[in-house]
């Protein structure tokens, strides 16, 4: 229903507008007080770049924030990564993420991108806060923060944003009405625009999510998707579509898709009646890193690796290595 009315196709969001100005409204007057100087922000020792959207629900960012980390890693530049945590509840705050940190302590985003670069990372709901302990440990030359472009509090050097090419905007308005958290004319302010998907427009770096073999949770046995029988699919993501449509495109044949709400929290008992032992459950890796401490032998992942066309990526990445000179 969220996604109709978002869209326009559902004449309910005519009833949710008064909400949507008084969302606008609140959010133009905390941006303008911290341009005015009223709400004070803290600028980091060391370069900070912004990874984030326009709009609620899945857009593919943190698959950007790891190719940005990947791509400056091969550089030669230390790099750290802040988020706030979303989804985990830690006993305290900032923390830095472990081996041993779990979802339930940083949130599923955080520890994907932990286990999948290795670079260091910290929660905080207080963004400075995050960055300061990273700083504190390690000794770190950028940050880049997955999510926050909202997060006003924490000056920025580069900001960059995520957006889904198939659904980009849908009716324009903000939350609840719509999709918005921050109007389409916020773009002019952002230093790159990435594309996820659908067609990118003028000065739009277009962007694509492929699929690398899938991975066995239990084992790390790796497999074609097309030699998975019997699969079975479940994505706790922002749009669990893109999801299913990306394993049919592979050539994976589906007997069942389950969406599951994005960031939810998965356990033995929610996740193993989903599929019956002679089926395969195949699930995001974001869902993985949920259910490795009580995965089966039946469950697999498929990681996906963004993939950024033309000249434009090359000049951002020359862009963020000349903050560090």
């Amino acid at each position: 229903m969220i996604a109709r009315i978002w869209s326009g196709e559902s004449p309910l969001w005519l009833l949710l507008l008064p909400l949507s100005w008084l969302y606008g409204l609140v959010s133009g007057i905390i941006r303008l007080s911290y341009r005015l100087g009223l709400k004070k922000t803290w600028r980091a020792p060391v370069p900070v770049v912004v990874v984030g959207n326009l709009t609620a629900g899945g857009n593919g960012k943190t698959p950007v924030v790891i190719w940005l980390v990947e791509q400056l890693t091969k550089r030669g530049i230390r790099v750290g990564v802040v988020s706030r945590g979303y989804g985990g509840k830690a006993e305290k705050y900032p923390l830095l993420l472990t081996a041993a940190t779990t979802t339930e302590q940083a949130g599923d985003e955080p520890v994907l991108i932990f286990q999948r670069t290795g670079v260091p990372v910290a929660v905080s709901p207080v963004r400075s806060e995050a960055v300061q302990a990273l700083l504190a440990a390690h000794p770190l030359q950028i940050i880049i923060t997955d999510d926050g472009l909202q997060h006003y509090a924490l000056a920025r050097d580069k900001e960059i944003v995520v957006i889904d090419g198939e659904r980009r905007f849908g009716n324009g308005w903000w939350l609840p009405a719509g999709p918005m958290r921050e109007r389409a004319s916020r773009l002019r302010s952002v230093d790159a625009v990435i594309v996820n998907g659908g067609e990118a427009q003028r000065g739009e770096i277009p962007m694509t999510l492929t699929p690398g073999q899938a991975v066995n949770l239990l084992t790390g046995e790796h497999r074609d998707i097309t030699a998975l029988p019997a699969l079975v699919a479940m994505a706790g993501i922002g749009h669990p579509p893109r999801f299913f449509a990306t394993l049919e495109q592979g050539g994976a044949r589906l007997e069942n898709r389950i969406p599951l709400a994005d960031h939810q929290a998965l356990s033995l008992e929610s996740v193993e009646p989903l599929a019956a032992p002679h089926q395969n459950l195949i699930m995001t890796e974001k869902d993985a890193v949920k259910c490795r401490a009580f995965a089966k032998s039946n469950w697999w992942y498929l990681p996906v690796d963004a993939q950024l066309s033309g000249e434009q990526p090359e000049h951002l990445l020359q862009e963020l290595m000349a903050l560090v000179r």
